[in-house]
């Protein structure tokens, strides 16, 4: 029997008020864990949440405690291999992939279990591989969301200087032996002695740290490398984006937020997709590290006023008087 869904809380980070952790069935019966999180008052409508590669939803809390103060309800997960939904190998540490399809079915399995539950209109927020598999999603027609905001997208990755032309053929010949589910070379790593300074993930060190706090507290909900299969996952999940006509048919303002140091995914392939979606737009946060979202409060505050411009005409704030208010 699988116990009861929780949410790790540490002093540093509690849980938001009224979350609430629970176990949904992925598209092939994967036990799958999603949070929700409701304003104290009414909802202007609903962020579905989507982390990047090997972060929890733990990692978001405060970004969550930022939605809840614009009084937007919120959809958390984690996907599929990371934090405490079903890993694809024995070995949790693995960050392991097995192509980019039963992403999307494991996101359109969310959308089924919590529409119900969820006000509308949606708004899709996504960091990095979350970026991009929400990106393969609409690009795919989901038309369930109003707007979508993505922090450092991945629609293209830093290979570390290996050209394209060795990379993606590699990846795939390793994918498809019984190396996929291996390290690539010099891949693994234990995600609890990482570094504030060896990441070079953000330029805040407190917020780095509470975020290990939080691995420490579970070490459940860490992931460490990837393996090949990861790797020839997210070449083909980019190079599908960069070739297919489903980006442009996405008919809903998204607006893509990239940080200008970033060492892990390429800005050029954001800002070419940005110019291919009728309603997109591209913005970059100066002097920024791939963590947008776990900057400085400075950088920070670039992605929320982007965000707010992004959503505000779709879901309204409360007006301050009633239309029907006298004069």
């Amino acid at each position: 029997m699988t116990e009861p869904a929780f949410l790790v809380s540490i002093p540093e980070a509690p849980v938001p008020a009224s979350g609430k952790a629970e176990w949904f069935s992925g598209a092939d019966g994967a036990t799958l864990r999603a949070a929700t999180f409701f304003p104290q008052g009414p909802a202007r409508g609903t962020v579905v949440l989507s982390p990047g590669r090997s972060e929890p939803i733990e990692k978001y809390f405060e970004v969550i405690e930022d939605l809840l103060a614009r009084d937007f309800a919120v959809l958390a997960h984690d996907w599929r291999g990371q934090g405490l939904s079903a890993r694809g190998l024995p070995d949790r540490l693995r960050g392991h992939a097995k192509g980019f399809k039963t992403f999307i079915s494991d996101y359109r399995a969310l959308l089924d279990a919590f529409e119900d539950r969820m006000p509308k209109p949606w708004i899709c927020m996504a960091h990095s591989m979350g970026g991009c598999l929400a990106m393969l999603v609409l690009a795919h027609g989901e038309t369930r969301f109003s707007a979508a905001v993505m922090s450092a997208p991945m629609l293209g990755i830093n290979s570390g200087g290996i050209p394209p032309w060795i990379a993606t053929p590699l990846s795939w010949t390793m994918a498809r032996t019984n190396m996929a589910g291996e390290y690539v070379q010099g891949g693994q790593y234990d995600p609890l002695a990482q570094t504030f300074v060896g990441d070079a993930l953000t330029h805040d060190e407190t917020r780095y740290d509470r975020y290990q706090a939080q691995l420490r507290a579970n070490p459940d909900i860490a992931l460490g490398g990837v393996t090949w299969g990861w790797v020839d996952f997210a070449i083909s999940a980019c190079a599908w984006l960069r070739k297919s006509r489903g980006v442009e048919r996405i008919q809903i303002p998204v607006t893509l937020v990239a940080a200008e140091l970033d060492n892990r995914v390429l800005n050029p392939d954001q800002a070419r997709i940005a110019a291919r979606i009728p309603k997109g737009r591209y913005v970059e946060v100066p002097g920024a590290f791939h963590e947008i979202l776990i900057e400085t409060d400075p950088r920070r505050a670039i992605f929320w006023q982007a965000f707010d411009e992004t959503v505000d005409p779709v879901a309204p704030k409360e007006p301050l008087i009633s239309p029907n208010a006298s004069d």
